[in-house]
């Protein structure tokens, strides 16, 4: 096994562990901490973003030796999840089904990538959110915060495609006006029928899809958003302390999922420009993109497995804003009772509404 070199105290020789408090790297024997900057010119050049140069083009980063020579993948039985880890974070459990992973080997292939966003908060601030998340849920079995058993929690590095381009649109919507009037003897309605154009560019910047087939999609978008603009030019030594998940969804095959998120984004901000009408519909759309380009990212997410009355339950949280999702399960008694009463809340109030008609 490679020594990582760049990742070695220069005070102590013991190995080097990404902060997220300080967003530093810390030796957690001598205490002495160093800026990553410092590590920078061990491993050249830094792969930047790449320019924009055709619909989502990509500059494909190459990964330096010293760079890969102490990363090692480590591979599920299970579910055939696959993330990478350095000397110093062994893995032993898979973060996405909690069953064990084996070493597979040394780290190798795949894309290097432009950019990563460094964890903001531990794994103390993961579980507080947790805790927090917990309360005030009227429909939660009561024992569930207290014997609810954590079973692991991983920082992961989720792969993310941020997508970047032009969108021109030509959009047709269908307008309605009414105008309503009436005599003694009839109510009338007069409805007016609008062709609305619209047309112009609409740039979209680091459009985030996640490019992760273990990470569910709902799930990694409730945690959004993140803020891309304190992204940083990859370095390898922020993986340091953590796992990274190896993207196994192509930029290619994650571009139709972008193109619709884009379409839908331009069709709505469209609509949000054509007023004083009484309805308004989506008639003939035509957006095209232009000046596209994929960048290759790694998000830093929180993976908390619990486990609870013989079953698993999965947290994520944002590693930079702290915001957390998860299922939680459900207290049927408390469910049906509050049921109950917003029943009779219900039958109350129509009681009362067909009481005040009767007294008309």
């Amino acid at each position: 096994m490679s020594d990582l070199v760049e990742y070695k105290c220069p005070a102590c020789g013991g190995a080097l562990v990404f902060d997220a408090e300080t967003q530093a790297l810390k030796c957690p024997y001598c205490d002495s901490v160093f800026s990553v900057d410092d590590f920078k010119d061990a491993q050249g050049d830094l792969s930047q973003p790449a320019e924009p140069n055709g619909e989502w083009m990509r500059e494909n980063a190459v990964w330096t030796e010293d760079e890969t020579s102490g990363l090692l993948i480590y591979s599920c039985q299970s579910c055939g999840g696959e993330v990478v880890g350095d000397e110093t974070t062994a893995a032993s459990s898979c973060p996405y089904c909690g069953n064990p992973v084996v070493m597979k080997g040394q780290f190798s292939g795949m894309l290097k990538p432009d950019l990563i966003l460094p964890f903001k908060l531990d794994k103390a601030a993961a579980k507080a959110a947790l805790n927090k998340h917990l309360e005030g849920k009227k429909l939660l079995p009561k024992i569930f915060k207290d014997q609810n058993h954590i079973d692991e929690i991983k920082g992961l590095y989720v792969p993310y495609w941020l997508f970047s381009c032009d969108a021109n649109a030509n959009i047709l919507y269908k307008a309605e006006k009414r105008k309503n009037w009436s005599d003694s003897n009839y109510r009338y309605t007069e409805t007016s029928y609008y062709d609305v154009l619209r047309a112009g560019t609409l740039h979209f910047d680091a459009l985030p899809v996640d490019g992760s087939k273990k990470m569910d999609d709902t799930l990694m978008e409730s945690i959004e958003p993140f803020d891309v603009s304190q992204a940083v030019p990859f370095n390898a030594a922020y993986l340091s302390g953590y796992l990274a998940d190896k993207y196994d969804v192509t930029a290619e095959q994650n571009a139709a999922r972008a193109d619709e998120r884009i379409r839908q984004s331009t069709v709505d901000a469209f609509r949000d420009t054509v007023s004083g009408y009484d309805s308004v519909e989506t008639g003939t759309a035509e957006i095209g993109t232009s000046n596209g380009v994929a960048r290759y990212a790694l998000y830093p997410v929180w993976l908390l497995n619990t486990t609870w009355n013989g079953q698993k339950y999965t947290f994520a949280m944002n590693g930079q804003t702290g915001k957390l999702v998860g299922d939680l399960p459900l207290d049927k008694n408390a469910f049906w009772k509050w049921v109950g009463i917003l029943t009779a809340a219900l039958g109350g109030a129509a009681y009362a509404v067909m009481w005040l008609i009767a007294l008309l």
